[in-house]
């Protein structure tokens, strides 16, 4: 049996981005970090992995590396490019050695790791006072509020970029209004 998909609510998520100190650099990219988890619905390693050319600011685009080295381009809201933007001209450090995106915030800099992104997760939660969460919870939130702002299953399915739509299916179990819609009365007992 399937469970349904741990999200959060989304005034958690809100607390969680507004606890971040977007005067400091580990603040900013703290920030940034989150918001691409939730706004988006990338993975840990997806965040992890990208490198500086992976932003086309001309056309507003992500590219994503993902599941099974898969390559996709996304859009980039507004919102997380002005956050990706704060964090490059007063977050990360100008010179180091590599064109990973986020880095750590003491020299070496390095890319971050997934436990990085786990651990900004869990320093952001802590510091808005909520129970502590994992960074695949947000993209569990993102998926439930797309159902409850009317999105299909399709349509869930193509943001968080899954291969098979049975993926996508577990999220069906979370839009009760729907189901109920679906499902058939129970017929009264003794009533033929």
């Amino acid at each position: 049996m399937t469970t349904l998909p741990r999200a959060v609510a989304p005034e958690q998520v809100a607390a969680v981005l507004a606890g971040c100190d977007r005067a400091a650099a580990q603040g900013r990219r703290d920030y940034a970090i989150v918001l691409l988890l939730a706004r988006l619905g990338l993975r840990a390693g997806e965040v992890g992995a990208i490198e500086l050319d992976d932003l086309d600011w001309q056309v507003g685009e992500l590219t994503v590396r993902g599941k099974g080295g898969r390559r996709e381009v996304l859009p980039l809201p507004v919102e997380v490019g002005e956050a990706l933007v704060d964090y490059l001209r007063y977050g990360r450090p100008r010179r180091c050695p590599t064109r990973r995106l986020f880095l750590s915030v003491r020299a070496p800099f390095t890319g971050l790791a997934n436990g990085s992104v786990f651990a900004v997760v869990a320093r952001a939660c802590r510091r808005a006072g909520v129970a502590p969460f994992g960074p695949h919870r947000l993209r569990h939130a993102l998926a439930c509020e797309l159902l409850r702002q009317g999105a299909s299953l399709a349509e869930v399915g193509q943001v968080l970029r899954h291969s098979d739509e049975r993926t996508t299916a577990v999220y069906a179990k979370v839009d009760q209004d729907t189901l109920m819609a679906l499902a058939r009365p129970c017929p009264i007992a003794g009533a033929r």
